[in-house]
């Protein structure tokens, strides 16, 4: 006998129609191997359900409909980004899904081999992920368990997302598990740590953690145990280094905590794409009043000490600040039509020599005061939210956090992070209204009298409010609450 013939076996053949060739992986839900479509005539991919031993009667049961459900709703999509199931075939109580085969490594493994990819590259490979996101969505399907290892990327710059095993959509609860969380834990979005089911918005999340793994080179919040990884994921921000402008805003904006307030698909896709057609910052953009009345040569090229103060603030905080290499811009990422149509004013100041010398409202705060110069907002002014009312505080952001030491960065910095920052939120869903383009926002900034570096104990909040553009009243609350 010939010893090659001697270990080789006969090929299986499943269906009587897909012949078994080579492994290519197995994981936890499987083994997925190369085949050849004999009707048609072509290799395909197939996965063939594999559950480790052990496994409860009931939770195999509940695990096998998941890969049928796998088939039958990535069956559904047709997005290029999307890998696409062309079989499912139930034989001798094993299931197996044949899908396109994709010649292409993951992105797990291209990082791990070549380290960061340049920002241009994940910019595109979002957009393309954004796409296939949207179109799961739209037919209600959520993937649960997007992260770089079920991302292919092929050497064109196209990528796939793959791995449906564990999408669940968004009318059938029928197969979660009680108790369990389902997904990578380094990918998982804070609302699914409290308990929440997955949604669109832990989806996007998930992408956002993705994108910082492939522009920076490692995984942002994966620790050395899965307790350090999900308080890192609850209590830390990922410090972008290499993503800057438009690229470091949808990040940050996709790794918003409060889902309420992250960015959804449309939203991240319209700004990247706007960048990609537009990569430089427009030329004869109008500075906001406040940059023009501290820096009267807003556009000229920061001082070094400058754009090192503008780049920890966009370093250390969950924000959109517009920061390009060798100027600072206050160009928005978001123009009238993705900020739900409205209007933003002019920034202006508050505190000591500021255009508004008092202002004691927070987070959610309602008043009957309007946002003009020498206007003041002392806490007794106060109204509640739920009664007519002139405007309102959408959101606030402590710029610096705990450092309390630092100099004052300036007007013109301070204003390029808050009129991106309230941007980014107005038009996250944490701004309701009946028709947003009926109101207008802006930003409000400290002085430096106001954040008073030589004591340390001044006031670096930013502030962002909206009120009717018609001067009309408000007749309850524009924030929705974190659920």
């Amino acid at each position: 006998m010939n010893p090659q013939q001697g270990v080789s076996a006969q090929p299986r053949v499943i269906a009587g129609r897909y012949t078994l060739l080579v492994e290519l992986g197995r994981g936890g839900m499987g083994v997925v191997w190369r085949a050849q479509d004999n009707v048609i005539g072509r290799h395909v991919a197939i996965k063939e359900l594999h559950l480790p031993d052990g496994v409860p009667t009931e939770e195999r049961h509940v695990l096998e409909e998941r890969v049928l459900r796998e088939a039958r709703a990535a069956g559904r999509l047709n997005d290029p980004a999307v890998v696409t199931v062309f079989d499912v075939v139930v034989e001798n109580r094993m299931t197996y899904i044949v899908m396109e085969l994709v010649e292409a490594a993951t992105l797990s493994t291209l990082i791990n081999r070549q380290g960061p990819m340049p920002p241009e590259r994940v910019s595109s490979m979002a957009q393309q992920l954004l796409s296939a996101l949207e179109a799961a969505h739209a037919a209600g399907i959520v993937h649960r368990d997007v992260k770089p290892g079920n991302i292919m990327v092929r050497p064109d710059g196209r990528v796939k997302l793959t791995d449906f095993g564990i999408a669940q959509a968004v009318d059938d609860p029928r197969l979660t598990t009680s108790g369990s969380l389902i997904g990578s834990p380094a990918y998982m979005a804070p609302e699914r740590i409290h308990g929440n089911e997955a949604s669109p918005a832990s989806d996007l999340w998930a992408l956002g953690a993705t994108l910082c793994y492939a522009i920076e080179g490692f995984s942002p919040y994966e620790r050395a145990s899965t307790a350090s990884t999900l308080h890192a994921i609850m209590n830390e921000t990922p410090r972008l280094t290499r993503a800057h402008g438009v690229l470091a805003a949808v990040i940050t904006g996709l790794l918003m905590a409060d889902p309420n307030a992250r960015l959804n698909g449309p939203q991240a896709r319209a700004m990247l794409e706007r960048h990609a057609a537009n990569p430089t910052p427009p030329h004869g953009f109008t500075p906001t009043q406040a940059s023009t009345a501290q820096y009267p040569n807003a556009q000229a090229k920061p001082k070094a000490s400058t754009a090192r103060r503008v780049a920890f603030i966009t370093a250390g905080v969950v924000a959109a600040a517009a920061v390009f290499t060798g100027g600072i811009y206050t160009h928005k990422f978001f123009d009238t039509a993705s900020a739900g149509g409205a209007d933003a004013a002019p920034t202006l100041t508050y505190g000591l020599t500021g255009d508004i010398p008092v202002f004691e409202l927070y987070d959610k705060y309602c008043s009957d005061g309007k946002f003009e110069k020498a206007n003041q907002f002392k806490s007794g002014s106060a109204v509640e939210c739920t009664s007519s009312h002139n405007l309102q505080v959408f959101t606030d952001s402590d710029t610096l956090g705990s450092k309390k030491d630092l100099a004052y960065p300036g007007v013109a910095a301070l204003s390029a992070y808050a009129e991106n920052y309230c941007s980014m939120f107005f038009a996250s869903g944490r701004v309701s209204y009946t028709d947003k383009s009926e109101l207008k926002f802006g930003a409000l900034v400290p002085t430096d009298k106001a954040w008073d570096p030589e004591k340390g104990t001044g006031d670096r909040k930013v502030f962002c409010l909206a009120w009717r553009a018609d001067g009309g009243k408000i007749d309850k609350s524009i924030v929705v609450e974190e659920s």
